[in-house]
């Protein structure tokens, strides 16, 4: 996959739309929304987004994944899942239950949750995810993203801003794509779930320099990143975790750094649950760890005073060393004469977020 995301009872609501703050107001708001008095965590209302009955039924990820040409269901999965291990797939690949007489799949594809519609791409030659639609979701917390690529079909009152039930009816799978061909017998619906990086994308971008026009806004996959769908599906089924706020605090640290910084980056005042605490009155820098993927997972702001000696150029702390070796398809940081370095991946998603270095 390029780069160019059973209904049970309770709902969590910590937001119903986005507003637009200015930098004071964003911090005022994120310790307001930190230090408000919240209930017990509700278990959230989510659904399979196809009429697979494997999943339910809780049968091997063989009968459900569809497999990207190398005849392994993993190879459908989240991950490091091909080329051995070196090429990383960010999200889970669904097969069809039927197809018609030409062999064109026809499952129907459902929102997972109730959400909001970000992003609808019509044209399939547009992106490597073909057809494909992006709903944010603020009735959960974080507010996730989820995305539902490879589409034959969009529903047509599926727009830009319109309200999605959950279980609703958006679209049917496919193998649509760009660049490259799917074939029919490889139809399957490609579904992430995840955060975005940045409302700051297109100046990323255009610094970059890639010699494309950025067809999908903030909704590039570029600008995505998702954690394991499935992982999340299975812990949710086994009331492992009831919450996405939940799961995220389960995720391990697979590298930490700090630096100083007294800027609030837009992700953490979309994502207030990912704070540690409050934010300080005088902020003077973060440490904030990154799960293998790179994904920002915990964010702790620091006082000017813990910030003596640092600078704007972070200074790592910590690295898994033994998740750094199994995960090739990913490089957070490299060992340099004993020293960690940030790596490729990990600098893009910093770029990203605090701008370019």
């Amino acid at each position: 996959m390029r780069k160019s995301w059973r209904g049970v009872d309770g709902w969590i609501s910590l937001a119903t739309r986005p507003v637009r703050l200015s930098p004071a107001m964003a911090i005022l708001s994120a310790i307001v929304i930190f230090t408000l008095p919240t209930p017990a965590a509700e278990r959230i209302q989510i659904v399979w987004p196809t009429p697979s009955t494997a999943w339910s039924e809780n049968r091997a990820p063989a009968d459900f994944l569809q497999h990207a040409g190398s005849g392994d269901p993993e190879s459908g999965g989240f991950g490091g899942v091909r080329t051995g291990g070196s090429q990383f797939h960010e999200g889970i690949d669904i097969r069809p239950t039927k197809r018609d007489r030409r062999g064109e799949p026809m499952d129907d594809v459902y929102a997972a949750m109730a959400g909001v519609v970000r992003h609808v791409s019509v044209r399939a030659g547009n992106s490597g995810y073909g057809r494909y639609i992006v709903l944010e979701h603020f009735d959960v917390a974080p507010g996730v993203y989820t995305l539902y690529a490879h589409l034959a079909r969009i529903a047509p009152e599926v727009r830009i801003g319109a309200n999605v039930m959950m279980r609703q009816v958006i679209g049917t799978m496919g193998h649509s794509s760009g660049g490259y061909v799917i074939p029919a017998e490889r139809a399957h619906l490609h579904f992430e779930i995840g955060l975005m990086v940045s409302r700051n994308f297109q100046q990323w971008y255009d610094s970059k320099k890639f010699g494309s026009l950025n067809d999908h806004n903030l909704w590039n996959g570029m600008n995505l990143m998702g954690i394991d769908p499935l992982d999340f599906f299975d812990r949710w089924r086994a009331h492992k975790v009831n919450t996405f706020e939940e799961y995220f605090s389960t995720m391990q640290p697979a590298a930490r750094l700090k630096l100083a910084s007294r800027r609030v980056p837009d992700f953490i005042t979309r994502y207030p649950a990912l704070l540690t605490k409050p934010l300080p009155v005088n902020l003077g820098g973060w440490e904030i760890a990154f799960n293998w993927t790179g994904l920002p997972i915990k964010w702790t702001p620091l006082t000017p005073l813990e910030t003596i000696g640092l600078t704007t150029e972070p200074t790592i702390l910590e690295v898994d060393a033994a998740s750094d070796r199994q995960q090739r398809s990913k490089t957070l940081a490299v060992n340099r004469r004993g020293k960690w370095v940030i790596g490729r991946d990990l600098d893009t998603v910093l770029q990203q977020l605090f701008g370019s270095r």
